[in-house]
Order: structure tokens, then C-alpha cells, then sequence
């Protein structure tokens, strides 16, 4: 399929197609005789794994450092992604991501709560994280 079907298929554009090619996510595809870019039903299966793995969180740098494990995450059911082995370089990944998270989560929390604060009159706290 050309560059459009297997960005339709995969849910996203062709434009996010050639970036992952270009940043090493998706292997470059085959090309037709005048030169166009023709994905299988693998390299579809591959962008769905990069899209999913972008939607929890985790940055394109991030899936450059693991690409030569992406394909692993293709499998249904995908195996589990995670490792408390810190000799496994993919924990790396996972645990900076789970405290990138925490850390988010964390300064929310107290953003809500001096919102809520302030929205019922009490004094704000100063000392809350912004």
C-alpha cells in the first residue's frame, strides 16, 4: 500500500511516517518503480505500536533509545514492556517515564489543591510547587 493507505491504516499521516523513517522508528519501505514509498501490513502494525507508546507518554527519543525492541510491543497480546532489572536497558525507558509521570501527578496535586484553596477563600499556599 502507498504512503496515504498506510497512514489511514495506522491512524495517523504520511507526514508522521517519513519523520519516524527519518528518526529510525520505521525502517525505510520498499519503493515502487517510480520511486514511491509501498508499506506492508508490518510497518502498520509498527506505526500503531510507536502511536500507542506516544499516547502513554513517551517521547520519540524515548522510542529511538528501544527501537530495536519495538517490534516485541507487535505481538497480540504484546508482551510485558516493563523491567525492574536495571541491567535490561529498556527499564531505563519505562522507570523514567513512571517518574516523569509521578512527578506530574505530584505537582498537580498540589496546584489542585491551592486552586481549591483559594477558590473557597482560604489563603493560597506559597509555598506549593507552580
Amino acid at each position: 500500500m502507498r504512503i496515504g493507505e498506510a497512514a489511514a491504516a495506522a491512524g495517523t499521516t504520511a507526514r508522521a511516517l517519513r519523520y519516524y523513517e527519518q528518526r529510525g522508528l520505521l525502517a525505510a519501505p520498499a519503493r515502487s518503480a517510480s520511486g514511491q514509498r509501498e508499506y506492508g501490513e508490518g510497518e502498520v502494525a509498527r506505526v500503531r505500536v510507536i502511536r500507542d507508546m506516544l499516547a502513554l507518554g513517551f517521547t520519540v527519543t524515548d522510542l529511538c533509545s528501544c527501537a530495536d525492541r519495538l517490534h516485541l510491543l507487535e505481538r497480540d497480546p504484546a508482551p510485558r514492556c516493563g523491567s525492574v532489572d536495571p541491567a535490561d536497558p529498556a527499564s531505563g525507558v519505562v522507570g523514567r517515564r513512571l517518574a516523569a509521570l509521578d512527578a506530574e501527578i505530584t505537582r498537580l496535586t498540589a496546584l489542585r489543591e491551592n486552586l481549591a484553596r483559594r477558590a473557597s477563600g482560604e489563603p493560597a499556599d506559597r509555598t506549593a510547587a507552580p
